[in-house]
């Protein structure tokens, strides 16, 4: 627990979530395995807990989103997945309901946002450094979706960046489970402190 006290001061910590959307683990998901390993989960009631806390606590809270274009012009179908996905003609397109926001992480005025276009992960291309930086922060609490590819990115980004990573094995989910705790286990636990949403509130919480 000590060291948790030292990584994760409020003032230079942020919790930031991956694509925590209506369209990918939501109501309009078209990811069904992934969406349905999140209710198992029960993946949006434990992350938004430690949202609750992380603002109490005065940690930053910033959500990592993506969207594309209906025309998908500067999204790079460079990949089998995203090959696959922008077969359907809605596939999180901008400005629709998919895109959102989960209802229940919505609507804090204090919460930061960053959003892409293009690619798999929330770092390359984007603003998240520059946002995190000019906040002071220097260690990030990755959670969301999902640990084969956007957590695992996340985490490699931002040891890469110079930042802190502590991943709450609660508040991230991949699919099958088992390969998940694989990555988690293999991948993940060489580069971030693994911790659970309990023990990190409990951290700020003393």
């Amino acid at each position: 627990m000590s060291d948790l006290h030292q990584l994760l001061q409020p003032g230079t910590t942020a919790v930031v979530t991956m694509e925590m959307q209506r369209g990918v683990v939501g109501d309009l998901s078209t990811i069904a395995d992934l969406a349905e390993a999140a209710r198992t989960a029960n993946l949006i009631e434990e992350i938004g807990r430690l949202l609750d806390g992380a603002r109490d606590a005065g940690a930053t809270v910033c959500h990592a989103t993506v969207s594309w274009r209906a025309d998908r012009r500067g999204t790079s179908m460079n990949t089998p997945m995203g090959r696959a996905l922008s077969k359907n003609p809605a596939q999180i397109l901008d400005g629709s309901d998919a895109a959102h926001l989960l209802p229940a992480f919505a609507g804090h005025g204090s919460d930061l946002r960053s959003h892409r276009h293009h690619g798999f992960t929330p770092f390359t291309g984007t603003d998240l450094d520059a946002l995190l930086r000019n906040c002071g922060i220097r260690t990030i609490i990755a959670t969301g979706v999902s640990v084969n590819v956007g957590i695992l990115g996340l985490v490699l980004s931002a040891v890469d960046l110079g930042y802190s990573v502590v991943v709450p094995t609660d508040a991230v989910v991949g699919m099958p489970s088992h390969y998940a705790a694989e990555v988690i286990h293999h991948s993940i636990a060489p580069l971030a402190a693994l911790t659970t949403i309990d023990d990190i509130l409990a951290t700020w919480s003393d």
